[in-house]
């Protein structure tokens, strides 16, 4: 488990550390790494001109050897040279359960949430309008939430560093707590001639430094922002659509060895993630050139999902809900729409870019493959009960009611 802190304090002016324990034990002090940046880590404007604000310092520690699904209590501290230390206030956290470990597990996803203002004064443009519902109905139910994925699109600050404090400021209830992962997005990486897939401006000139700085995730080089991540009776395969993944491309293989390497046996649940749409969506926006997804993601990554029998697929960027039935090369693969069992030879793609940011749109009429969908704001919760059972649910922001949901039972055999 890793914590992440910002402070006014360098590493010669304070000394970062976390002292965390159980009820049972006595508290153990792990020293926290420093970094941060200037206006020439970044790579235009207006994150280097009008924007800029110092970040102060960024503190990172790792918690380790945790038993699984045991109760920690933390805070944070930074010893002065005189002895004396500035302590947080005191917070708590379940450990992860272990690979493969037989237990309930629940987990949040969504996408383009962004930030906006308690106060009631105005947001630039308002774009986030329903960012503080996500956030709030989240904290309300955080005692039935082990983990949080929010796939891209994360701060909208676009270049105004400030608004990532406000925006962490925001989502602290919840990320003090339970874990919370990300999937880098075109507001956070997308900069002109850096090495993004795609050319456009949309981060600001932030080209990814401010998300790679200031959440931990477990790749093996930041400014590459994919991962694998074990989580009990889960393995996520969190891709970066940000960068290349066509087929022959390095993350291409990272994508493969992701969903080849999982052990069935003890993680039969294999989700696939990424921030724009590789997969299906009838939003306008893919709709217009007939592809439903970005240009030559299908091509490139469907075999894989059919070969390792993706079970879900999760995209941000298109700012609805939309659920597609288990589909291969654009058609449908089971007539079933709430209780699938056995083998279903198709992954399920999910669209959940409701988190915050301003809706969009959907085609006029519905693909065959398109099962549900739905103009609002919201999030699916995933909860695995065993190795044989899982429950999918998608609930509105607003009020946190499930409007679609199914479940799966099958076994072991299934996925061979």
């Amino acid at each position: 488990m890793t914590v992440t802190w910002t402070s006014g304090y360098d590493i010669s002016e304070a000394y970062p550390f976390v002292e965390w324990g159980t009820n049972l034990s006595s508290p153990a002090r792990t020293p926290a790494g420093t970094v941060t940046f200037d206006r020439e880590s970044l790579c235009g404007e207006p994150a280097r001109s009008a924007g800029w604000r110092d970040p102060g310092f960024i503190h990172t520690a790792f918690m380790t050897n945790l038993w699984p699904n045991m109760k920690y209590y933390y805070k944070i501290g930074h010893m002065l040279p005189d002895g004396e230390v500035v302590w947080s206030k005191s917070n708590s956290f379940t450990a992860p359960p272990s690979p493969g470990q037989k237990s309930v597990q629940r987990v949040v996803i969504f996408g383009d949430m962004g930030k906006a203002e308690r106060d009631g004064s105005n947001e630039y443009e308002n774009f986030q309008p329903a960012s503080l519902n996500t956030t709030d109905t989240l904290v309300k139910d955080l005692d039935n939430i082990d983990l949080v994925f929010h796939i891209g699109d994360i701060s909208y600050a676009s270049g105004y560093i400030s608004q990532w404090d406000q925006f962490t400021q925001q989502v602290e209830p919840i990320t003090s707590r339970v874990p919370y992962m990300i999937a880098s997005g075109n507001h956070e990486r997308d900069w002109p001639n850096t090495g993004s897939l795609y050319n456009s401006p949309d981060s600001g000139g932030e080209c990814g430094v401010l998300a790679e700085t200031m959440f931990y995730a477990p790749t093996e080089n930041r400014a590459k922002y994919w991962y694998s991540m074990d989580y009990g009776l889960f393995r996520f395969c969190v891709a970066d659509s940000e960068h290349d993944w066509r087929e022959g491309t390095e993350q291409y293989k990272f994508i493969e060895n992701c969903l080849a390497t999982v052990d069935r046996k003890k993680q039969p649940w294999l989700v696939f993630m990424a921030h724009r749409v590789l997969g299906y969506s009838s939003g306008s926006h893919y709709a217009r050139d007939g592809l439903f997804a970005e240009p030559m993601a299908r091509e490139s990554l469907e075999k894989l999902w059919r070969k390792h029998r993706v079970d879900l697929a999760f995209y941000g960027h298109v700012h609805v809900y939309e659920r597609t039935c288990p589909v291969h090369e654009e058609k449908c693969v089971s007539s079933e729409k709430s209780h699938y069992s056995g083998a279903m030879n198709g992954t399920i793609h999910v669209v959940v870019g409701g988190g915050g940011g301003r809706l969009s749109n959907f085609t006029a009429e519905a693909p065959a493959w398109s099962l549900y969908r739905e103009r609002d704001f919201g999030f699916v919760k995933l909860t695995a009960f065993n190795y044989t059972s899982l429950l999918y649910e998608y609930k509105r922001s607003s009020d946190g009611e499930v409007y679609d949901s199914f479940t799966v039972h099958r076994e072991y055999r299934d996925v061979l």
